[in-house]
């Protein structure tokens, strides 16, 4: 049953206000913040790419880790997207115990499904990473930098996820400050860790967690005010299963879209490694990084949606509901369009943040122009698959989210350089995101010709929404 909240303590206005300014004030800082995130991923790999004597064969080493790191992202969105789409349709609902008990959740499965990745995955490291495509070369590399970060696994699953809330309670300003910190500090740190200190590869995985670990320390510390809507209670460990269902639910769409990435980004270095050696799985590494800058203010604009179009659902004003979504995938594909002109106008350039090897280079300045040729169009699919997963629409979300991974890109990873060599590799991904956007197309002018048939306010059961009041 729903409970009244304090006053001024639901963020009523992301069913009132303009469209257009609400995409604002919430992406805004969604947009700041997941930039940031992907710059403090990029100075990790400037920076070690930069290490004297070592700085393409530890850049090949970290691009070893991409599918591990991904497969402990997806663990963590497992738990904290579902938590934040549940928040915002429950505020929406003006439900305030229910989403009260999310907040709860979040800290228990978090703590138990961190905690449970690293005691699996750490003891087996070697044959993880060797099985991911690491070579005698590049595993001392890989090895230093990911056991330092699986020991702090659960603190980042912790921080990311309550930061997450944060954003979905009503405050994307302190969240995004709390992003900004942890990159000012890993930029700091960095390279007093990595040359002042000698600790090379393993510096950097160290600054990266301790930073998390500082912007989780304040995570608690918000949660812990009481005089907020969202807070701790007693006991603090606590977990209520109809609760950790739906949300576990609502996060499988991303939760599997993560592991499809980690199982394809193995299948990526394992060919690479076939047809290019460890200087292409480099040159793939820093592609990926330059790409997922682009991608992360895409998400950005996701996590500006999110609660929007959260709140409206909930609230059943589908009209808004279709604004956003379509005013949100206007700006995702001027973003991804962007990123296209960059990979086809200055690749070289580019690409030569990351290191002066002339070699690496080369690779990564052609895999950069082939890989994104088809990129232009990929915001509207990126917004596409969030929209569904925001109305709790979970097959919808699942499907888009495995299409372009394992139906599309997959396959084509595997058939194309049988004749194309390398270069099929990159070719596959051009090729997959084009089919991802003719399917994306097709669910949303299905939805919105559903979204037609309803008035504001009418029950949205034909839709096939997951959340219950």
């Amino acid at each position: 049953m729903a409970q009244n909240a304090p006053a001024g303590s639901a963020p009523v206005e992301l069913g009132t206000r303009k469209i257009s300014t609400l995409l604002r004030q919430y992406a805004v800082p969604g947009i700041i913040a997941q930039t940031a995130a992907s710059l403090y991923n990029m100075v990790d790999s400037i920076y070690i790419g930069h290490i004297p004597g070592v700085g393409s064969a530890a850049i090949s080493g970290l691009a070893v880790t991409f599918p591990l790191m991904n497969l402990s992202a997806a663990m963590g969105t497992l738990v904290g997207v579902g938590a934040m789409t549940l928040i915002s349709v429950l505020l929406g609902q003006k439900n305030y115990q229910a989403a009260q008990k999310v907040l709860s959740n979040v800290l228990t499965l978090n703590v138990i499904i961190g905690v449970l990745f690293t005691l699996v995955t750490l003891p087996f490291l070697d044959p993880i990473l060797r099985f991911f495509g690491a070579s005698d070369n590049t595993l001392p590399f890989a090895r230093s930098y990911m056991s330092i970060i699986l020991l702090g696994n659960t603190f980042t699953h912790l921080y990311f996820g309550f930061n997450g809330l944060i954003r979905s309670a009503g405050h994307p300003r302190v969240a995004m400050n709390l992003t900004l910190f942890t990159v000012i500090s890993n930029a700091i740190l960095d390279p007093v860790f990595i040359f002042v200190l000698g600790l090379g590869i393993r510096g950097a995985a160290l600054a990266t967690v301790i930073c998390q670990l500082m912007a989780l320390a304040y995570t608690l510390y918000f949660f812990s005010d009481r005089s907020r809507l969202l807070h701790f209670t007693r006991p603090l460990f606590q977990l209520d299963w109809r609760v950790a269902r739906q949300s576990l639910a609502i996060g499988v769409g991303p939760f599997l879209m993560n592991v499809a990435a980690s199982m394809v980004a193995l299948f990526i270095n394992q060919q690479l490694r076939k047809y290019g050696g460890d200087l292409a799985i480099g040159a793939y590494g820093i592609v990926n990084r330059l790409t997922m800058l682009f991608a992360m203010i895409c998400m950005g604009f996701n996590q500006g949606l999110q609660p929007i179009a959260g709140y409206n659902y909930g609230a059943r004003q589908y009209s808004r509901v279709k604004e956003i979504f379509i005013l949100t995938a206007k700006w995702e594909v001027f973003v991804t369009t962007l990123c296209f002109l960059m990979s086809e106008l200055i690749p070289r350039t580019a690409v030569g943040l990351f290191t002066n090897d002339p070699e690496l280079i080369d690779f990564a300045a052609r895999g950069l122009r082939i890989m994104n040729s088809g990129f232009a169009l990929v915001g509207f699919g990126m917004v596409t698959g969030n929209f569904f997963q925001c109305l709790g629409m979970v097959r919808k979300s699942i499907f888009l989210s495995l299409s372009r991974q394992l139906l599309f890109l997959l396959p084509l990873i595997y058939t194309l350089p049988l004749w194309l060599q390398d270069t099929g590799v990159w070719i596959s991904f051009p090729v997959s995101d084009t089919l991802n956007v003719v399917v994306s197309a097709v669910l949303i002018i299905r939805l919105f010709r559903k979204f037609d048939k309803l008035q504001d306010g009418e029950n949205p059961g034909i839709l096939g929404s997951t959340i219950q009041s």
